[in-house]
């Protein structure tokens, strides 16, 4: 991967975006567990099924704020691909076949432990996405420790990992279709294709026709939130020498609009309405359970064998450049982090599983998972740093 095509200074406030949302994710994740094993616990699981108009407050939570989010994911997504880190096929390489790796194996540790399991072969996607938020908040804790190329490698891994999970809600987590409201859907979009064409580059007329959209997909039977993507497919970008980063591009202002709502309101909001679980009555036999422990380990062991052997083997091969200014032990504790699967694994395990008490396993899961890949990716990362460190002090006292 090179990085002459992203500015340092959008890269910088990208990284420092997504840090501070990353710190407040896991402070939102902490305060509903809390809530969850207190006094309020009742309050709190009542009010997030408290109907308002159509929907309970927790479905407007993950159908509708979410699909901000992802709304957010398919423009940077769609950033990367016309004028950033994906723009080619030698760029893609390396990151594409080391997400792909991280999904495939988590899905087969998670099988192979939960699979046999009536009803749990759903959940195999659970543990197959990184929660990039999360990851470069972790990463920012260690300040210059971490060399920008396995920052920039981490976002981008993350970025593809995004698309397959959009892709897997679209194709493995839809039911009932309803063809009228998918007619609807299509004929929307040839709307939003227009506009595109036309040279349109007002944002309103776009966001009206997501807002329909997201309307259509909802009664369309696949899940709402897969408009934000689709959404952001349609919104103009200018390719060219200030393109993706150039303020006249409407993308290029919508990205920037939603970040910090997205960063600082909806993520921390999804979190705490989604990572609270009571311990009450939970013993080491729940904890060992086929469900839980299946989601744990798909993050914490299937993400780290399947990123780094992916990166080793993409190297040795030839694909594409070992990062910058990093030696091995840093990738690999990298690659751990990319075990981090809080949000996106919160919401897949929800498409996957209506049974509270079997969310309550994958909410144990995905938080034990994503906290040992979160404290052993720091701590590896902390010590690979020392003997550079050290030798860099010894050579300047002497």
């Amino acid at each position: 991967m090179t990085m002459n095509k992203v500015r340092p200074s959008i890269l910088r406030d990208f990284l420092r975006s997504e840090a501070a949302g990353g710190i407040l994710l896991m402070l939102a994740a902490a305060l509903a567990m809390l809530v969850a094993n207190s006094p309020l616990a009742d309050s709190y699981f009542h009010s997030l099924h408290v109907y308002v108009g159509p929907l309970s407050l927790l479905h407007w939570i993950n159908d509708g704020l979410m699909a901000l989010f992802f709304l957010l994911v398919g423009l940077e997504i769609k950033r990367e691909f016309v004028g950033g880190q994906l723009s080619s096929w030698s760029d893609r390489a390396l990151p594409m076949i080391a997400a792909a790796g991280g999904m495939a194996v988590p899905a087969l540790v998670y099988l192979a432990i939960a699979g046999s399991t009536p009803g749990l072969a759903r959940g195999w996607a659970i543990p197959a996405a990184t929660d990039i938020a999360f990851a470069i908040g972790v990463m920012a804790l260690l300040g210059k420790r971490v060399p920008t190329s396995l920052k920039l490698f981490l976002v981008t891994v993350a970025i593809v990992d995004d698309m397959g999970a959009v892709a897997i809600i679209a194709l493995a987590y839809t039911d009932d279709i309803n063809g009228l409201a998918l007619l609807a859907s299509l004929g929307i979009m040839g709307g939003m294709l227009m506009l595109n064409r036309m040279g349109v580059s007002r944002l309103a007329p776009y966001l009206a026709l997501a807002a329909l959209l997201w309307l259509a997909v909802l009664l369309s039977g696949v899940h709402a939130t897969i408009a934000g993507v689709l959404s952001a497919m349609f919104i103009p970008m200018r390719a060219g020498p200030s393109a993706p980063e150039g303020k006249e591009s409407p993308l290029h202002r919508l990205e920037h609009a939603l970040q910090p709502w997205v960063a600082y309101a909806i993520v921390p909001i999804f979190g705490f309405a989604n990572a609270g679980v009571s311990f009450a009555g939970i013993g080491v036999e729940h904890l060992l359970a086929p469900l839980p422990l299946g989601v744990a380990a798909g993050l914490f062991l299937g993400k780290q064998i399947g990123v780094f052997g992916a990166l080793w083997g993409c190297i040795r091969l030839g694909l594409g450049p070992k990062p910058a200014n990093a030696n091995w032990v840093q990738i690999y504790a990298v690659c751990m982090l990319c075990g981090i699967g809080f949000t996106m694994s919160l919401f897949i395990g929800g498409l996957a599983f209506t049974d509270p008490l079997l969310m309550d396993e994958v909410k144990i899961g995905v938080l034990g998972g994503s906290l040992l890949s979160a404290i052993t990716g720091f701590l590896i990362l902390r010590m690979a740093d020392k003997p550079k460190t050290a030798a860099i002090r010894g050579a300047a006292h002497s």
